[in-house]
């Protein structure tokens, strides 16, 4: 098939420098290329250099991946790995391509330079040469035009999630002609070499996860006025307590950008026609007014938050007041349904507490999960044939614990149905009639396999991809032999037993070993062999 040695990538900015990072991290050599530029820096001026200078015909490239290289958090995972990238330009190195196996483009978000861009490449790439775009939402059929039939069977969206060495998602989008064969080989190094939930997705509008995230990030941003909550309120109220990352939704979209979020949502307003909850693409005016002020987030040091020091001299973090567009010191949030939750460790326990809360907390949480319902029932099929899919995309590149079709099975499909009508916000038909059918569930678990439900086959399907693991929550109610306070030994089938501990953050304690001692023991008595292992987010805690 293909064999990845050597890859180029187009365009050094805060993607495309981390794409070649975490190549390089793998052992892959890297060409990183970007513009030379067109006017000289006051410090290269004094020193007597020219444009066609070497230096300063590579400034862009190298200033782009020095600052990669310094920021938190790390692209690379050794300084050492940096030797593994070579940088250029497109005048002068583009002729190098030839010898990549994989060009990856990732310049800025134009049509018009992007095909400028593989206009060059058609001239310097070998035939059967991959090539993907990075694109966030251009649909790729539009790139695809005045392409060579090589060029369109080899070529493909391949969206990376920043930070790509963190970020789990690798949504990839087949063009009019690409070649089976190419899909496969770059689902499959993306899972096995890249370590990336590899997704299939439909060529529209913003693909899977940002379509979904972004949404369901404005339709918070209408519902927080609505509702009269704080920046603080909502971001304690959609953190780890719901199993989403500590950034929330305030703190990301500052981490990723305001303009970024607003130039994706302008985009899918423009471009979605029969959306039916279009309405919520539309900016509130507090956004328009941080925009005006260009309070953008971390690259203009205020957003939604703001570092700043205080008369002392010591540094706090002020909050952004949405009605008075005015920066305050942050106040605590306490609701009656948080407090609630903090004993309870299972996250699908704890959200049906969020869900019945009497507070202004459960009311946020109802009405932001009959949006969301709403909105993923209505995009299979648009999106994404089978409904796992955007389940995957949300955890991989979202880091969400739980998928939206996954959060609505823990919350009882039917009785959220009868919630969602009485707010007038029914899901798609499909739903009622997989309800009317007698299917509950959007996932069911037979034999240690999770199955979905096939709208197109009205009926539950295997999901591709588990023949080569066991998952451990389905069977460890019927299959656990023995257990104690932090740990649970299972039968996982062919004499073969797992011994999982589930402390707090996996720590190793006492009950950890006394859990192994004792797998040990029942394996040298009948069974073959033990693994030791669990489904945390992280293996264990500590060094």
């Amino acid at each position: 098939m293909y064999k990845i040695k050597n890859v180029v990538v187009l365009g050094s900015g805060i993607m495309g420098s981390r794409i070649a990072c975490h190549f390089a991290n793998i052992g892959v050599n890297v060409l990183l290329l970007d513009i030379c530029p067109k006017e000289l820096l006051p410090e290269e001026i004094a020193k007597g250099a020219t444009l066609d200078h070497p230096l300063v015909r590579n400034r862009i490239v190298n200033d782009a991946l020095a600052s990669t290289i310094k920021a938190s958090p790390a692209a690379l995972y050794k300084k050492s790995f940096l030797s593994r990238i070579k940088t250029g330009n497109f005048e002068d190195n583009m002729s190098e391509i030839a010898d990549c196996d994989w060009i990856l483009e990732v310049v800025v978000e134009r049509l018009d330079i992007k095909k400028i861009i593989f206009e060059k490449v058609e001239k310097y790439r070998k035939p059967g040469t991959l090539i993907t775009t990075n694109t966030s939402g251009i649909p790729i059929f539009l790139m695809e035009e005045g392409r060579s039939e090589d060029f369109k069977k080899h070529f493909c969206g391949v969206h990376f999630f920043n930070p790509p060495r963190y970020l789990r998602l690798m949504e990839i989008i087949p063009g009019t002609q690409t070649s089976p064969e190419v899909i496969t080989f770059l689902q499959n190094y993306g899972d096995l070499f890249l370590g990336k939930t590899t997704v299939i997705c439909k060529d529209t509008p913003a693909f899977i996860a940002n379509r979904i995230g972004v949404f369901g990030i404005l339709y918070l941003f209408h519902l927080v006025e609505k509702l009269g909550l704080t920046v603080e309120d909502v971001d304690k109220l959609t953190g780890p307590v719901l199993g989403r990352p500590k950034s929330a939704t305030f703190r990301t979209c500052d981490v990723v950008g305001l303009d970024t979020l607003v130039h994706v949502a302008n985009g899918l307003k423009a471009g979605l026609k029969n959306d039916s909850l279009k309405e919520y693409f539309e900016l509130p005016k507090y956004i328009a007014g941080m925009m005006e002020n260009k309070w953008l987030g971390y690259k203009t040091k205020q957003g939604f938050y703001k570092k700043t020091k205080n008369a002392s001299g010591k540094t706090e973090i002020l909050a952004l007041d949405l009605k008075s567009l005015e920066y305050r010191q942050q106040q605590k949030t306490k609701f009656a349904t948080l407090e609630k939750t903090k004993t309870i460790d299972d996250l699908q326990e704890r959200m049906k507490v969020l869900v019945s809360g009497n507070d202004l907390a459960g009311e946020f949480y109802r009405q932001s999960f009959f949006g969301l319902f709403r909105y993923v029932s209505e995009r299979v099929p648009e999106v994404a044939d089978e409904l796992y899919k955007i389940d995957a995309a949300m955890e991989a590149g979202f880091g969400w614990e739980l998928g939206p079709f996954e959060s609505w099975d823990v919350l009882g499909v039917a009785a959220f149905v009868a919630e969602m009508e009485k707010a007038m916000m029914k899901p798609s038909p499909w739903v009622y009639e997989m309800l009317k059918n007698g299917n509950a569930t959007f996932y069911k678990n037979e034999n240690g396999k999770k199955l979905y439900y096939n709208i197109q086959s009205k009926s539950y399907e295997l999901i591709p991809g588990q023949e080569a693991y066991t998952r451990l929550q389905p069977i460890r109610k019927t299959k656990t032999i023995w257990s104690n306070s932090g740990c649970s030994i299972i039968d996982i089938g062919d004499d073969v037993i797992c011994c999982e501990f589930r402390t707090k953050m996996n720590t190793i304690g006492g009950e950890v070993v006394q859990g192994v001692n004792k797998a040990i023991e029942l394996a040298e008595q009948n069974y073959k062999g033990v693994v030791i292992g669990n489904e945390g987010p992280n293996f264990r805690c500590g060094g």
